[in-house]
């Protein structure tokens, strides 16, 4: 009810800043379990995805979101909560399989999951090779899996940008790829890693991104790791004596 009421009631100001447009809105299905498998480029994809499908998603968040102190941290997990946002721990591994078990019983109950399948949002606008967890879950409950676009949101909110700006963005939903159900002991890595590359492409071809065939984590690490060798010589040049 929450989550209706924040899309009905808090959607008309989201739609006039942002102008979120669906497009395919008919290759979601009007029932049963389906994966939403989307890219990611801002934090307003989150939003954009909901404003623009007829039926309830539930996406998973990162586990900082649901463990902060005070108000405040109360507060944002009330809000995550309500919004059908779940946590995961993103550090991988075992980690990571309590979400995934989680979102298999949302699509076994005939609920639509939404997941980015890049598990980050991209450091630069271009989309990065994708994550197994959207196959994994597709093969084991036989659920079909929607490529989907979101375009123009990270023109409207840079990284780091509280509020977005006003313009227009745009939702597409890609043709359903069918996957048939299969025992999780049958399922081979090459299988995952080719429904998922699959998954990716039907993504590229929708929002017209280029394509990098790495981790966008890893990709952001190194960034961050240049950054700080960056900052840490400009440091040492500004305590160096300079020479007459």
């Amino acid at each position: 009810m929450l989550y209706w009421f924040f899309v009905k009631g808090l959607g008309p100001i989201a739609r006039r800043r942002m102008n979120p447009a669906g497009r395919g809105i008919e290759n979601i299905p009007r029932q049963g379990g389906a994966i939403i498998a989307s890219n990611h480029l801002a934090v307003i994809d989150d939003a954009l995805i909901p404003l623009t499908s007829p039926r309830m998603i539930h996406f998973m968040g990162k586990a900082e979101y649901f463990e902060g102190k005070g108000i405040k941290g109360k507060f944002q997990k009330w809000w995550f909560t309500s919004v059908g946002v779940f946590p995961v721990d993103r550090s991988g591994g075992s980690k990571s399989l309590g979400a995934l078990a989680h979102a298999k019983g949302i699509l076994e109950e005939g609920h639509l999951f939404g997941i980015h399948v890049e598990g980050t949002r991209s450091p630069d606008g271009k989309l990065y090779r994708g994550h197994v967890g959207a196959a994994k879950l597709a093969l084991e409950t036989g659920c079909p899996i929607i490529p989907t676009a979101v375009v123009g949101s990270r023109e409207l909110q840079k990284p780091g940008q509280l509020i977005p700006a006003k313009g227009r963005t745009m939702v597409l939903y890609g043709t359903p790829i069918p996957v048939a159900k299969k025992g999780s002991e049958a399922i081979t890595h090459d299988e995952l890693r080719a429904l998922t590359d699959r998954v990716v492409q039907a993504i590229r071809k929708l929002s017209g991104q280029d394509y990098v065939d790495e981790y966008a984590q890893k990709v952001k690490a190194r960034l961050k790791e240049q950054e700080g060798h960056q900052e840490q010589h400009a440091e040492q040049t500004a305590i160096t004596p300079q020479s007459a």
